[in-house]
């Protein structure tokens, strides 16, 4: 049974050639004008997509976004070694991250409608699921790129299935609005997408088998001595990579703890309350809860009353008149017919 199922899932069957595959992840980490054109424009596209709550216009976006390749290559290089190479993708990556912050704070500062949607509080709230679909679409991706055909189809799902790029744009977004609590909930989210990318691709080059960069002196000959050290070095980072990626991994555990409990809780599902909830917990600042329902007042002089649709947001600390401009904009995206919203401070 154990050598069925690795005959069935072996997956150097149709490998390309190593030096095929080297080029196919390092040419990701070469920026050119052209290349950051195609992300600026992308970028454009995004923040449209998320500003006006449109789906076809995000997911084009993702599809020519070409940050995938510098993730793909700083994958190569954790996986032989190469510290040239993990140096000069992760600087292109952070390039990359300054020109599209750079384009959607300035496309959100210049919107005249610009605001919370449900596309930007989607991509600023960092779950597990965020990080299981990294996995899979960074282990798809490396694979994808070590085949002998064309990787290009299944590239193109993993950069839709990954989303590197609108939580960038909502980063970007949290900028423009000043709310930091929302650019870093958007780019933490960024951050779980490229490093469990990175980790999934970096384990299928690992089962391949991808030769290591040996030549430590760059003289053209591998000593004894030399094989050695770079085993230790590779076996070292693996282990410093593993650690490092659980400690990243932690809030997102955390968060997703959270956004668990709040489902559970009992909430009107006609107004849908518990996704309106886990969106106020990325805009709020110590959220608490919220709930919405029909309330009766009585004006004076009126016989009957009058019912009234209240959403109520309780916080752990007062919020600021933007804070609950944008609360009331989340809110009235599922309860268009909302009367009022009233926030209070729970007691300490």
């Amino acid at each position: 049974m154990h050598r069925l199922l690795r005959r069935i899932f072996n997956i150097r069957e149709g490998r390309a050639p190593y030096h095929v595959i080297r080029k196919r992840f390092v040419n990701g980490a070469r920026l050119n004008g052209t290349h950051l054109c195609i992300l600026v424009i992308a970028m454009v596209i995004a923040c449209v997509g998320l500003d006006t709550d449109s789906d076809i216009a995000i997911v084009g976006a993702m599809l020519i976004c070409p940050i995938m390749g510098s993730v793909l290559a700083i994958a190569y290089g954790m996986a032989t070694v190469d510290r040239a190479l993990i140096r000069d993708a992760a600087g292109g990556l952070v390039l990359q991250m300054a020109f599209c912050l750079v384009t959607s704070t300035l496309y959100f500062h210049l919107s005249p409608v610009a605001g919370m949607t449900r596309a930007l509080a989607d991509n600023s709230n960092p779950t597990v699921w965020d990080l299981l679909l990294a996995l899979v679409g960074g282990f798809a991706g490396g694979l994808g790129n070590s085949r002998d055909q064309e990787p290009a189809t299944v590239i193109s799902g993993v950069a839709v299935a990954t989303s590197l790029m609108p939580p960038l744009c909502a980063a970007g977004y949290g900028i423009a609005a000043v709310d930091g609590r929302l650019f870093l909930s958007a780019l933490y989210e960024f951050g779980i997408n490229v490093v469990f990318i990175a980790l999934s691709a970096q384990v299928v080059l690992l089962l391949l088998g991808v030769p290591l960069k040996r030549d430590l002196n760059a003289d053209g000959v591998v000593t004894a001595d030399e094989e050695e050290s770079m085993r230790a070095l590779s076996r070292a980072l693996r282990w410093r990579i593993l650690l490092g990626t659980t400690l990243f991994s932690i809030p997102c555990l955390v968060l997703t703890a959270n956004f668990i409990r709040e489902s559970d809780a009992p909430a009107p599902a006609a107004y849908g309350a518990t996704e309106t909830a886990r969106e106020l917990a990325v805009v709020c600042p110590g959220f608490e809860e919220y709930t919405v329902g029909t309330e009766t007042s009585v004006a004076t002089g009126e016989a009957q009353g009058r019912d009234e649709l209240v959403a109520h947001v309780s916080t752990g600390s007062e919020l600021d008149e933007h804070e609950r401009e944008l609360a009331e904009e989340l809110i009235r995206i599922d309860v268009p017919d909302l009367d009022r919203v009233e926030f209070s401070v729970t007691a300490p």
